[in-house]
């Protein structure tokens, strides 16, 4: 396993989620692969900051709490993160929610091979209600920050993590810089979000032999509250990711910003309302309102980015990426022969049966058609 040091950060912006945020350090604090470091970044409230600084004094050397150093909002406060993080490993947890045990140790066994720059884990929902809406399509999970139906199980190369639940060589923002801002979530505004799709395809363009993986192993439920259970949310965060998309798109160009969503838009999505149809004609609750949330949820996302691309056309597009610390070269990633011992990365050998090179996680799975560039990455 790989001994490298792993900073946890966690961004906090508001005290009705105290017991979340405590929920979250704890469940830090009882893993199996300890981390070197908690990093509680709050996001511009004193109150909050004077709070856990309190609560965590004489824990200051495991659990540190900071000051986001930048704008409002999760990417300047993930930047702040990095950049106060003492381990070579960077990993995320939102603060409402909670790690298995083993959350960080098999995030750090994706890493004994040196090409790998990214390791993301698997989200699952805790419903409010105590159980899933009938009418809520797992298809469309990452809704409320979950893995979502479609995904390959295992550990499988992705195009790119989901923020709420991954991690980072250290050295990945060295050389592609940190989370963009301006594109990602602030406080309690429009539920934005791609932030961590934009970083990753910036990192693997940057360093085109970085791998970057999803382990399914390494678990985190996340909370979801009632307000998240409504439709009335579903359709605004599916509205909201189109915008986030088109801003992407802008950025990195249609071939990688929707590359993974071209496949979930043929295959999974159309099988999931196949599955709501057929379950309304057995008499099963919830599947024509399953089928018709997928329908809603495809319109709404394509509103927003149809919307978001005239409105990124005339502006330019409105969001900055902090700069890299070091210049990359290729060296930055091994990419010739994986270490001794190192596990092997599923997905990346075409004779492995049942598994898919690329996976999106995190974005959208929506607003394309035809089939993605599965070899290589696009590279």
């Amino acid at each position: 396993m790989s001994h490298l040091d792993i900073s946890v950060v966690i961004c906090v912006y508001t005290e009705d989620r105290w017991e979340d945020i405590l929920a979250a350090v704890g469940s830090v604090r009882r893993q199996s692969r300890p981390a070197a470091e908690t990093l509680l970044v709050v996001d511009h409230n004193p109150a909050l900051l004077e709070r856990l600084g309190k609560e965590y004094e004489e824990a200051h050397e495991e659990v540190r709490v900071l000051a986001n150093a930048g704008p409002r909002g999760l990417s300047a406060g993930r930047n702040t993160g990095i950049a106060a993080a003492r381990g070579e490993i960077v990993a995320f947890l939102d603060d409402d929610a909670v790690a298995e045990r083993d959350w960080l140790r098999h995030f750090a066994e994706g890493y004994e091979d040196p090409r790998v720059m990214a390791v993301g884990g698997r989200t699952m929902p805790a419903w409010a209600s105590g159980r899933r809406p009938d009418w809520f399509p797992e298809e469309f999970d990452w809704v409320v920050g979950c893995t979502y139906k479609g995904l390959p199980p295992g550990r499988v190369r992705v195009r790119n993590v989901l923020g709420g639940n991954a991690s980072f060589r250290k050295s990945a923002f060295d050389a592609a810089g940190g989370f963009a801002t301006g594109i990602g979530r602030d406080g309690d505004k429009r539920p934005l979000g791609c932030e961590e799709t934009e970083l990753c395809i910036r990192l693997t363009r940057v360093l085109p032999d970085a791998v970057l993986l999803i382990d399914d192993r390494s678990v985190i439920h996340h909370k979801v509250p009632a307000v998240r259970e409504r439709f009335g949310y579903f359709r605004t965060r599916a509205y909201a990711e189109g915008l986030s998309k088109a801003l992407v798109t802008r950025s990195v160009g249609a071939a990688r910003g929707l590359e993974s969503e071209r496949r979930y838009t043929t295959r999974v999505l159309p099988a999931g309302v196949a599955r709501g149809l057929r379950d309304a004609a057995l008499g099963r609750p919830g599947g024509a309102g399953r089928a018709g949330a997928i329908v809603a949820g495809v319109a709404a996302a394509a509103s927003g980015y149809v919307l978001g691309s005239i409105r990124a056309r005339r502006t330019g597009g409105a969001f900055s990426v902090p700069e890299p610390t070091s210049a990359p070269t290729r060296d930055a990633v091994r990419s010739s022969v994986p270490v001794a011992g190192a596990a092997p990365v599923a997905g990346t050998d075409p004779q492995v049966p049942g598994t898919d090179p690329v996976a999106g996680q995190g974005s959208a799975p929506w607003l394309a058609a035809g089939r993605p560039q599965v070899r290589g990455e696009g590279r």
